[in-house]
């Protein structure tokens, strides 16, 4: 069970929201937001649907509906203010009184919201506020008070309007005049409402700690912990640190960064080695001279605790997968495809799309699933946990043999995979002139890549070739997995490329989603989104 959790039924989904996370995704191409998120990830929540919302960086419990009936219900019951919601906040600014009604009009302007009299016109917004002692004084920041807010109604930024109308802005809310501080201080401690089905009263409640670190909030309320081991803890600029990226893997941590560590940054990694108990942490740092590196100056250096293995075992989604960090550039897994992977192994890419038509998967004969670019193998080894029969084509012997080493280490046997050492565009032609037809195609090409055969390999440049190459050993109705990771490169671009390909050999498209990064790799303005992927079922 995802962590972030709280009460599923047939007709609910209730979660705790973790602050620095959309309620949806705020443009088609931007990071996934909880709700898109959650939809896209079970079959059972492919009719989630959003009831209300909550900002971005605001936490707490929200509810989602999961059938007609429960829409309805919660829609009417929000809508009639039937609802009861409670929220704390903390505000370092003097309260006046110790309870407070306030009604006003909510006037947007640009990415404000001012308040007005309430005859100027809008809906009116109110919210009532009172003192709060519930929280022991030791655990607030110093300076802080706490409040319970509750909204009669539900305008967008409404409690944070009136709070700062009424001299208390809240903590953290720079917008609205609040003291700068870590995160923005409001959470939604309890949701009310009456179940669609039942009619019995229910009360959601979530505890309130806003001196936690919000940024490892929200990786524990999305990483299933005993699951998954490796996931990215700090996201450069999205996280506060410009330029820096840390990684959990298994046991250790590794940062990565242009530079050497700064001391700020070596005490940051040394508290989230201490507080994630690794054995030891490392450095990396990002050269894009790389290629002309030995594989022992390209790799990462111990800088604090105990050196790990040459090899080690890491696990994600309840799969295990062999690391290092004697290897060179790469320690052998891509975090940022964790939710790709996740698809292969679950057979389900997002809301009404299965990765298999339900034709595929009867006569006994396996799927088969072509991994091109495999380097390790983590696609192969999930598609092969599903049942399929796997082919993973790659430059590197030694990647080949790695990608061995992980069916391996999940009871799989390598004997009964094809894996194929060469150039995908070489062995692309070979396969199709042979007949081969495959259901799953994976393309997951480095943004730069060198052969002897086809020289030099540029993402931007060369994408509509590669695809073009794939689509004919891709059988009618098959899946293509299409990514890249170029940071530069637009994803309208990477997209317009993509559906190039396919116009250019008269093939259609039946269905298709897009996927972002994962939310442990989180985007805003000063990290923009980088990594682009899209599913498509090709006709």
């Amino acid at each position: 069970m995802i962590p972030c959790i709280l009460f599923e039924d047939e007709h609910l989904l209730v979660v705790n929201k973790p602050a620095g996370w959309n309620t949806h995704a705020p443009s088609p191409f931007a990071g996934e937001g909880l709700y898109d998120w959650l939809k896209h990830r079970e079959p059972r929540w492919a009719s989630l649907a959003l009831i209300h919302r909550l900002d971005k960086e605001t936490s707490g419990v929200m509810v989602f509906g999961k059938t007609p009936l429960a829409n309805r219900s919660l829609t009417a019951q929000f809508a009639q203010r039937q609802v009861r919601k409670q929220y704390i906040l903390l505000t370092d600014r003097a309260v006046p009184l110790r309870h407070a009604t306030v009604r006003s009009a909510l006037v947007r302007v640009g990415e404000k919201y001012l308040s007005r009299p309430a005859h100027a016109g809008s809906e009116t917004a109110e919210t009532r506020f009172a003192v709060s002692s519930c929280m022991e004084s030791s655990r607030l920041p110093a300076g802080a008070h706490q409040l319970v807010a509750e909204p009669v109604t539900g305008r967008t930024h409404q409690i944070r309007v009136h709070a700062a109308d009424q001299g208390f802005p809240i903590l953290g809310d720079t917008l609205y005049g609040g003291t700068p501080f870590s995160r923005v201080c409001l959470h939604a401690a309890e949701l009310s409402f009456r179940h669609p089905a039942t009619e019995q009263e229910l009360l959601f409640r979530s505890p309130t700690d806003f001196e936690s670190d919000s940024r490892m909030a929200l990786r524990a309320a999305v990483i299933e912990p005993g699951a998954t081991d490796a996931f990215r803890l700090i996201h450069g600029a999205a996280d506060g640190w410009p330029g820096w990226y840390v990684d959990r893997l298994g046991d250790y941590l590794l940062s990565q960064s242009a530079q050497p560590l700064s001391t700020a940054q070596r005490e940051e990694l040394t508290r989230r080695a201490e507080v994630s108990s690794a054995q030891g942490a490392y450095h990396k740092i990002l050269d894009r001279q790389v290629r002309h590196a030995t594989a022992a100056e390209a790799s990462p250096k111990l800088v604090w605790g105990k050196a790990a293995a040459t090899r080690f075992k890491i696990r994600e989604n309840g799969v295990n997968y062999e690391a290092s960090f004697e290897e060179g550039y790469s320690v052998g897994l891509f975090l940022d495809q964790r939710d790709n992977r996740r698809r292969l192994l679950t057979g389900h890419v997002a809301a009404g799309f299965r990765l298999l038509k339900p034709d595929a998967e009867v006569g006994g004969e396996k799927p088969e699933v072509l991994n091109t670019f495999a380097y390790t193998c983590g696609f192969s080894v999930c598609a092969a946990l599903a049942g399929a029969r796997t082919t993973s084509l790659d430059l590197s012997k030694k990647y080949l043999e790695w990608g061995k080493r992980n069916l391996v280490l999940n009871g799989l046997d390598p004997a009964g995979h094809d894996f194929i050492f060469g150039d995908t565009f070489t062995w692309l032609k070979r396969l199709a002139k042979k007949g081969r037809a495959f259901d799953v195609v994976v393309l997951d090409p480095p943004t730069f890549s060198q052969s002897k055969e086809h020289g030099v390999f540029r993402a931007e440049k060369d994408y509509v070739r590669l695809v073009a190459a794939a689509l004919p050993v891709l059988k009618p109705g098959g899946i293509l997995f299409a990514s890249c990771n170029a940071t530069g490169w637009p994803t309208e671009r990477f997209l317009g490329e993509v559906e190039k390909a396919l116009r250019t050999v008269r093939r259609s498209i039946l269905q298709r989603h897009y996927v972002p990064q994962p939310p442990d790799f989180p985007v805003s303005r000063a990290e923009p989104a980088y990594l682009k992927t899209i599913w498509l079922r090709i006709g």
